[in-house]
């Protein structure tokens, strides 16, 4: 890992922050898209975006499954020269890196309830779900097995904690840093040191 002091942020919080801004969104974008008649009807665009809806949120909560798995069986302990980056500054990193194709993909799944009502909101909507769901199994992994998963921030890629640039995860105690297991905020303070 290098010498000297460098950042970690918790992988599920990476994994978590996005769910969000693509689940409020696309429920939005698909009751804006209930009230446009649209050319296949509303039935039609709400069951073909129900279909969508179940369709995104398993493929974003499977995909890279395995690369995840075998990224925490491999983890190294952190180091006591390693800062813990607050749930905070990774949640508004992520973010920052999602908002510039947010907005179009909004404005994208409305115009697209005039052709079919729903669908695409679902959409969004499924994926944000994906990612909840991602980040609650991460939460389990780490529960399990008694330890937090973090990586180095300059790793992450596009807001992906476990695509090709990240080298390796590293772990520390369950109470470290100040979002529990799954990258929620703990319910209280809670001790932030690597061990």
């Amino acid at each position: 890992m290098g010498r000297g002091a460098y950042a970690l942020a918790r992988v599920a919080v990476i994994v978590r922050a996005p769910a969000g801004w693509l689940w409020w969104p696309g429920v939005l974008a698909a009751g804006v898209g209930v009230l446009v008649p649209g050319l296949t009807g509303r039935r039609i665009g709400v069951l073909a975006g129900a279909a969508l809806f179940l369709i995104a949120a398993i493929a974003v909560f499977t995909v890279r499954r395995k690369r995840y798995l075998e990224l925490a069986r491999a983890a190294s302990r952190a180091g006591k020269a390693v800062f813990l980056q607050d749930r905070a500054v990774t949640v508004r990193a992520c973010r920052r890196a999602l908002r510039w194709w947010l907005l179009p993909a909004f404005l994208a799944a409305v115009a697209s309830s005039f052709a079919v009502p729903a669908a695409a909101g679902m959409l969004m909507a499924g994926a944000g779900a994906g990612l909840w769901g991602k980040a609650l199994w991460l939460g389990r992994w780490e529960r399990t097995n008694d330890v937090l998963l973090w990586v180095r921030p300059e790793w992450v890629a596009r807001g992906r904690p476990a695509g090709k640039t990240v080298r390796a995860y590293q772990t520390t105690g369950i109470v470290a840093g100040d979002a529990g297991p799954g990258g929620a905020r703990r319910g209280r303070a809670a001790p932030v040191a690597a061990r």
